[in-house]
């Protein structure tokens, strides 16, 4: 598999992730060992997790897997903190519940260090600079080699950026940014991906399968034992399941058909090579769906596939988006 750096960073990835959403809930530590001896036998290092997957379970099983099926330097382990279950505030990235979850997420994990810690989400309730003093502390006591956000909008990426870089040198560079994009989803290419490019960030995108819609599992009915049809999970996946969605899932059902190949190539591919991107992370259920999406690698879409899925995808721009000289 090939390798990309994570923004203007050392750090290499694999241009596929592996994710760890559903480990230790809804699979279970024989599927898991499954998909990630696959996976790395493929050539992927690239393993997303965070610490409030399946409250820390998802964190446990991978160390697990990690002393007695994969080398721990074979991977770039990327996990996330700042969640919090609390209904009345989702995340707190205060600079003492940060380093607290880091040391515990290593101590889940098993290893002295992560390669990549990130801010789960941003916190209106911490000053910023305090939330990004955390990562310079866990980059300088080398508990994580490199730190970036998730779920952060576009001013947010752009000031915790251009922050980090007002003092080179003393500040932890930005690697990456992870958002969910998808051809069901790109809202991040208002302003998220536009301060990412000019800052030199890389993006991971999560749910670049639109939520398994884009395998159009779901063209004719909800398929038992999928994510649609799970009660937990029905509400993930359920606002991808309107007209204009089906209309997308149709045209990229149109283009497999042409190239021979998976709906599920299709999406992954396009948004493996959109500029910007380090990185898709999928998030399997079975070897089946890991193979299909590994052989993603030997992929390229013509540019006029391309063209297509961008036309029909195409998100509404509004002012002050779009291009002002069309006003």
């Amino acid at each position: 598999m090939e390798h990309r750096h994570v923004g203007r960073t050392g750090l290499r990835v694999s241009r596929i992730g592996l994710g760890t959403l559903t480990w230790a809930r809804d699979t279970g530590e024989r599927e898991a060992a499954d998909l990630l001896k696959a996976f790395w036998e493929a050539g992927g290092t690239l393993v997303d997790t965070a610490d409030v997957y399946a409250d820390g379970g998802a964190e446990y099983l991978l160390g697990r897997l990690l002393q007695d099926l994969v080398p721990r330097r074979d991977l770039v382990i990327a996990t996330k903190a700042g969640g919090v279950p609390d209904p009345e505030r989702r995340f707190d990235c205060s600079r003492g519940h940060l380093l607290a979850a880091l040391d515990a997420s290593l101590e889940r994990l098993g290893t002295d260090y992560v390669d990549l810690w990130q801010v789960h989400a941003y916190d209106p309730f911490t000053p910023l600079e305090e939330t990004l003093q955390a990562l310079d502390t866990a980059v300088g006591s080398g508990r994580a080699r490199y730190a970036g956000v998730a779920g952060f909008c576009g001013w947010q990426l752009a000031k915790a950026a251009s922050w980090q870089l007002a003092a080179p040198g003393a500040r932890t560079r930005l690697a990456g940014v992870q958002m969910e994009y998808s051809l069901l989803q790109r809202g991040v290419e208002r302003e998220v991906l536009p301060a990412a490019l000019d800052l030199e960030v890389g993006l991971l995108a999560s749910s670049p399968l639109g939520r398994g819609v884009l395998t159009g599992k779901y063209r004719r009915s909800t398929p038992p034992g999928s994510r649609g049809a799970s009660e937990r999970l029905a509400p993930f996946v359920e606002p991808y399941l309107d007209d204009e969605a089906a209309r997308i899932v149709d045209a990229v059902a149109t283009a497999a058909d042409g190239l021979a190949v998976t709906p599920l190539q299709v999406a992954l591919a396009w948004v493996r090579d959109r500029p910007g991107v380090a990185a898709p992370i999928i998030g399997p259920r079975t070897s089946q769906q890991l193979g299909e999406a590994l052989s993603v690698e030997s992929l390229t879409l013509p540019d006029e596939i391309c063209r297509a899925l961008d036309d029909v995808s195409a998100p509404v721009h509004r002012y002050p988006d779009h291009d002002w000289s069309t006003l």
